[in-house]
């Protein structure tokens, strides 16, 4: 082979190097301009893949709550997968809470979050993958829900499910048939402490008290409006199970809720300032029923909208449901213990 003078040598190794440099610059950049675009494209491919929500009632102070989390991605606590892209006004003329706030709340949902508004429930399905049932009266609860299941949308009821067991019952009842995925849940049910309990950070719940204010709105039973907070927070840690409720009074005159349930545990609910309680468990003690924010419940709820499965039986919720009406008709009765049985049978 022909030796290249030693010149020649240099000017060719440069030349070799220069190639090489070129070629690893070449890959450098063909690398990651294939990860940008593949980071591009799953980016893209996850915000086509959220889901369009709608929200039935912008009459309670839970609507920008939620969408903030949904729709902002620099929010704090922020969730992905669903949007907020329709609503439907509703509202309630005799409740000075929903009449005083619908509007208010409507405008800053178009004016913060884009979000289209519908003269119908019906034409709102139309639109959207899933729907928040927000009404802050449970009245109407049934009757917005009807045609979100007659749309077949995976639909989260917030409290108050309804303003009565009866109607409760007929909303599942018509999901059930409709094989259309219902739930509905307090955002205390999701505190971090109240899930470590239920998970059996302490063994199995021997007994719980929780508390919340009872806010009393005159068109609901006692514990509906407000109440239900703190009972949504017994019935996470003790389960189901309850079979008769006893409503007194504390020393102070609050409202105290005793719960016998069918094993010989005990759950108590009593009315109190902000939120909180113990239970007490094979292992010891924990405190339960702080609240959290939002956030916790909302990730649920886009869970829920996903794979259509809801993290909180039918059965709990009814029983839930069941143990505040037993509350009322025991009120009517001085005191007297009412099996849930019983209200679930009238």
């Amino acid at each position: 082979m022909k030796q290249l003078h030693p010149k020649s040598q240099f000017v060719e190794a440069k030349r070799l190097r220069c190639w090489r440099d070129t070629h690893r610059t070449r890959q450098r950049f063909f690398a990651t301009l294939r990860t940008t675009v593949v980071v591009a494209f799953a980016a893209a491919s996850v915000f086509a893949a959220d889901l369009r929500v709608g929200i039935i009632g912008t009459d309670t102070s839970h609507v920008p709550a939620f969408t903030k989390p949904l729709n902002d991605p620099k929010a704090k606590d922020h969730v992905p997968g669903a949007r907020v892209v329709a609503a439907f006004k509703g509202g309630s003329a005799d409740i000075e809470s929903s009449r005083t706030r619908v509007d208010k709340f409507a405008e800053q949902l178009q004016k913060e979050f884009g979000v289209t508004f519908y003269d119908s429930i019906e034409e709102m399905c139309k639109h959207v993958d899933a729907v928040l049932l927000e009404s802050v009266d449970g009245r109407p609860h049934l009757a917005q829900a009807k045609p979100v299941i007659a749309a077949g949308k995976p639909l989260f009821i917030d409290k108050p499910m309804a303003a009565s067991l009866k109607d409760a019952l007929e909303i599942f009842r018509l999901a059930r048939e409709a094989n259309v995925p219902v739930f509905s849940a307090s955002s205390l049910r999701f505190g971090k402490t109240t899930q470590a309990v239920r998970d059996g950070s302490i063994g199995k719940v021997l007994s719980a008290e929780t508390f919340s204010p009872v806010n009393i709105e005159p068109h609901h039973p006692e514990l509906f409006w407000y109440g239900i907070h703190g009972v949504e927070s017994l019935f996470t840690v003790m389960g189901t199970g309850c079979e008769s409720v006893k409503r007194g009074k504390t020393a102070d005159g609050k409202i105290e809720v005793t719960g016998a349930w069918r094993d010989g545990r005990v759950g108590i609910f009593r009315e109190g300032k902000g939120y909180g309680g113990a239970a007490k468990g094979e292992k010891g003690e924990a405190p339960v029923g702080g609240y959290d924010g939002y956030a916790p419940l909302v990730r649920e709820v886009v869970k829920f909208f996903q794979t259509r499965i809801a993290p909180v039986s039918e059965a709990e919720t009814i029983e839930i449901l069941a143990f505040m009406e037993a509350s009322d008709e025991s009120k009517r009765r001085e005191g007297q213990a009412v099996k849930l049985a019983e209200v679930l049978k009238k």
